[in-house]
């Protein structure tokens, strides 16, 4: 739109501006615009989609030990207060020092994921997790079982940004917004993997389970090809177009693609390193309030306290058991519509006990409710976020805006987590009638600010987005 509109002129001399002006000038002009799709849709002809949905695979192997992470505490509860003897208190740090060990994760991510690769993040986010799941599994007390939920936080908080950043920048832009969806799905699926097992076996065998996706990430990433883009920021030309070719395959014309590529890094080369106050310039900051405020609206939503207190919700609700509902929760959690739909039914089904109406309707009527808001989180506010922040900020400050923006949200799941049983305490109904209140605001706040970005490649965005 505005990237094609008033901008066909020819390229300024960049050695002669300030760098601050450097990057204003057209990164993208229109001819090559559509040579690039051209070429694009000439290599997925050829069949070079087999690549890019081999590296997606491993790479979502990360995601799916982002969700066995997350999903381990909803069903163990019982069991590791049990067998360990902690309080509700210490459960509670053990739920939430999951996200201050990601909140650590995020800090780091991003230089990371810069300075050794985004494969490398993703090997050293394996070796982390499966010291955690060793750790969980050998714990007996309070103090190892803490050491390793706050390793595996540490782990996942890479991975929740280097997964949908290696999968943005490896894929043709008409399938983009398809793979780095499927980040979101498979951390669905790792979530109501773990629900589901840890049903039926206890908590240290559950851990056991964890290491399985460590081992296929470590063992998929030797076959797969480090990120064009990154590898061309890095100056490894070479290697940059090797990885290209194998993603976009053999008899694919990359030429216009990879132009496109290297004219976007060298106009990013002569900036100074990005620093953390940088990202709150002005051309910035349509970017940033996107990237933050989907994360703040994500995580405020409360899903964090559905997922990881989900059998005490089920069991606080009436049911006898809380096999039944979170069994169901798993099963639903890949699709329907409605957070806020859903958290206000789980509300009503609360104050509905709290006043002995209908009591025979309220587990009834609190399993719809989470049921629905967790389908809902699971196609919609679960996998946009992640996507948006993918796409919106420019390779330059990638690596910092994406550690702030996921450090806002770890902390966003920290505070949810470690405050939900005492929201609860305090009003259960009062509980999720806020939390569908953040959920409605939040369609105000998509229907307002975030941008479309679907058929666009990454420069297209990134520059209309902060110039």
């Amino acid at each position: 739109m505005g990237l094609i509109d008033g901008h066909c002129e020819e390229k300024t001399n960049f050695s002669s501006l300030h760098w601050q002006d450097k990057i204003t000038e057209p990164l993208i002009q229109h001819g090559k615009i559509f040579a690039t799709e051209t070429a694009e849709s000439h290599g997925n002809n050829k069949g070079s989609i087999w690549v890019v949905l081999l590296s997606t695979f491993v790479a979502v192997c990360g995601s799916f030990e982002f969700g066995s992470c997350v999903g381990y505490s909803g069903p163990t509860q019982a069991g590791i207060r049990n067998d360990l003897g902690l309080s509700l208190s210490e459960y509670s740090v053990f739920g939430s020092i999951l996200n201050i060990g990601a909140m650590i994760g995020a800090l780091t991510s991003g230089h990371i994921a810069d300075f050794i690769g985004r494969k490398g993040a993703m090997r050293i986010s394996a070796v982390f997790c499966i010291a955690a799941w060793l750790a969980i599994y050998f714990s007996k007390g309070a103090l190892s079982l803490d050491i390793g939920r706050f390793s595996m936080g540490y782990g996942i908080g890479i991975l929740s940004y280097v997964v949908p950043v290696f999968i943005a920048e490896i894929t043709p832009k008409n399938l983009r917004g398809g793979l780095t969806t499927v980040n979101q799905l498979m951390i669905c699926i790792g979530t109501s993997v773990a629900f589901i097992v840890g049903t039926v076996v206890n908590w240290r065998t559950l851990a056991l389970t964890g290491l399985i996706p460590c081992f296929i990430l470590l063992l998929g990433l030797f076959f797969i090809p480090e990120s064009p883009r990154w590898l061309a920021k890095i100056g490894k030309k070479e290697e940059f177009e090797v990885a290209l070719r194998r993603l976009r395959g053999e008899d694919a014309d990359i030429y216009q693609e990879t132009a496109e590529i290297q004219d976007y890094i060298e106009n990013l080369q002569d900036l100074p390193n990005p620093r953390i106050q940088d990202l709150f310039q002005m051309k910035y900051a349509r970017s940033l309030i996107v990237g933050v405020g989907l994360m703040v609206f994500q995580q405020f939503g409360g899903i964090n306290g559905f997922t990881f207190y989900a059998s005490g919700i089920f069991v606080t609700a009436g049911f006898s058991s809380a096999s039944v509902g979170t069994i169901s929760w798993a099963c639903i959690k890949i699709s329907a519509t409605g957070t806020c739909l859903g958290c206000f039914l789980t509300g009503i089904s609360f104050y509905m006990k709290g006043h002995e109406l209908l009591m025979e309707w309220v587990p009834i009527l609190a399993l719809s409710g989470i049921l629905v808001y967790i389908g809902s989180f699971s196609i919609g506010m679960g996998a946009v976020p992640w996507i948006i922040m993918s796409e919106i900020f420019p390779i330059n400050i990638k690596g910092t805006a994406g550690s702030l923006v996921t450090m806002v949200n770890w902390f966003g799941a920290w505070v949810v987590s470690y405050t939900f049983n005492y929201l609860m305490s305090w009003s259960s109904q009062g509980t999720f009638f806020l939390f569908a209140g953040v959920s409605a605001a939040t369609v105000l706040f998509v229907a307002k600010i975030v941008p479309e970005t679907k058929g666009r490649t990454l420069e297209e965005i990134q520059t209309t987005m902060n110039y």
